[in-house]
């Protein structure tokens, strides 16, 4: 399986994209979509919500299982993709696209020298 090239990725399979306005979108990926299944909920914090990176900032809830989602980054949430709560399965669907689950406002650029890239990430998924 191969990993878009222009993310950065976490162990606990969280991705993140740099945006050009300075905002950062985070989303699962497709390695984690797989192993959960189907996703059937996805709870997001609010927009608003400041995080530091770590932090919880939703779950998201398959047929058998409910997992945490973790901040790859610290920041602020400025968008929630909210065609989430009635639409799901778009994370199975298309986990780096339409799947996507929130924008941050970053508030670090040096907590991406902890994220790994698609080689890397490869090792682990």
């Amino acid at each position: 399986m191969s990993y878009p090239e222009d993310l950065y990725y976490t162990d606990d399979h969280e991705w993140l994209r740099t945006e050009d306005d300075g905002t950062a979108t985070i989303g699962v990926t497709n390695f984690a979509q797989q192993e959960l299944g189907d996703i059937v909920f996805v709870e997001l914090d609010p927009e608003g919500t400041s995080l530091q990176k770590g932090d919880v900032f939703g779950t998201i809830e398959a047929v058998k299982t409910v997992s945490e989602l973790f901040m790859p980054a610290s920041g602020t949430i400025v968008d929630v993709n909210t065609a989430l709560e009635d639409a799901p399965e778009t994370v199975n669907d298309d986990p780096y696209g339409d799947g996507w689950m929130v924008r941050i406002e970053l508030e670090n650029m040096d907590d991406l020298d902890d994220l790994m890239n698609a080689e890397a990430y490869e090792q682990i998924a």
